[in-house]
């Protein structure tokens, strides 16, 4: 008989809060009674749009590079990302005294691209549709010898992002359900070990836009499945396959996928604007638009969500959010 070991483990998660200590914010817990009304549940919101970069990227990120050697960090990192882990490994590069190249897709929002060169990241553009991020970044690390930090696809990034749902759960104590949004399942990997170590009970529910149902189809089949790049305004989420550790880790700890459309995003981004007073970007409030559309189905008494980012600029956000969005 053999057993495998996860690749990240509750412990995994807690020696990042400690690295993350003093340097990633601990972001704060919002609730509404106005939410609250309308789900039927008490839900807490785990603010992840006010850390650092604007996003929880952040968390996994600088675990990561913190533990490189110092011969690796003398020659930089490298690192691919439409926007939030490409911020993110450039803060925690400019924090550490490295350098960062950074892969970015040419329609990444101008917002995060403008904010990952101000970090002092060099950008390496591509095409999203006809172009392997991975191994444009992986020829670039090899070539000029960077350490490569994948954005979901690697055990201290993934307990890097669990961190926040570790930070939740202290905070409020014990949760019924825990909606988190999924991309590459980075996010929701770190939160489900988190979640299920801390309180083995929890509902863990992941979150895909209708266009980018590539976890729910691949849990479905029992196996990681591939689909067309999806057009989702959730530019986060726009991936076309699980990554294959954060699928191993999801396929054993998650309890089920919704998904939500681009309009319910929107109105969910409304939603937080107008009556939560902040700012989320379309990714980040996919948890939300499932609590307020009613795909997350009947809620159980006590809801955790992370809202993990805002980084979204002005016009954009007046775009999606206008009477005319």
């Amino acid at each position: 008989m053999t057993t495998t070991t996860p690749p990240v483990t509750l412990d995994d998660v807690r020696d990042a809060a400690a690295r993350l200590k003093g340097v990633a914010h601990r972001t704060p817990v919002l609730r509404s009674r106005t939410l609250d009304a309308l789900t039927g549940a008490e839900v807490h919101l785990k603010c992840e749009n006010f850390q650092r970069v604007g996003a929880f990227k952040f968390r996994g990120a600088y675990n990561a590079a913190s533990r490189l050697t110092p011969e690796q960090l003398s020659r930089g990192i490298a690192a691919y990302s439409s926007g939030n882990h490409a911020q993110a490994v450039a803060l925690a590069a400019r924090e550490l005294g490295t350098t960062a190249v950074i892969v970015m897709p040419e329609d990444a929002p101008p917002s995060k691209r403008a904010a990952t060169a101000g970090y002092g990241a060099e950008i390496v553009t591509y095409d999203r549709y006809t172009g392997d991020r991975v191994a444009i970044a992986e020829a670039l690390a090899a070539e000029r010898g960077l350490a490569l930090i994948p954005p979901y696809e690697h055990p201290h990034v993934m307990a890097g992002q669990g961190t926040a749902a570790l930070e939740l759960l202290e905070e409020v104590g014990e949760l019924d359900a825990l909606l988190t949004p999924v991309g590459g399942g980075g996010l929701m990997a770190g939160s489900a070990t988190a979640a299920k170590g801390l309180h083995q009970g929890i509902r863990t529910i992941g979150v895909e836009p209708e266009a980018g149902d590539d976890t729910k189809r691949s849990l479905e089949a029992g196996r990681r499945v591939s689909i067309p790049v999806p057009h989702t305004i959730a530019d986060g989420q726009a991936l076309h396959t699980p990554g294959e550790l954060t699928f191993s880790v999801n396929q054993r700890l998650l309890d089920d996928v919704v998904l939500v459309t681009d309009d319910e995003i929107r109105d969910a981004m409304r939603f937080a604007f107008e009556r939560l007073k902040i700012v989320v970007e379309p990714s980040g409030a996919t948890p939300l638009a499932a609590l307020l559309s009613g795909r997350a189905g009947t809620l159980p008494r006590r809801v955790g969500v992370i809202i993990s980012g805002g980084n979204i600029d002005a016009g954009r956000f007046a775009e999606l959010c206008g009477s005319g969005g």
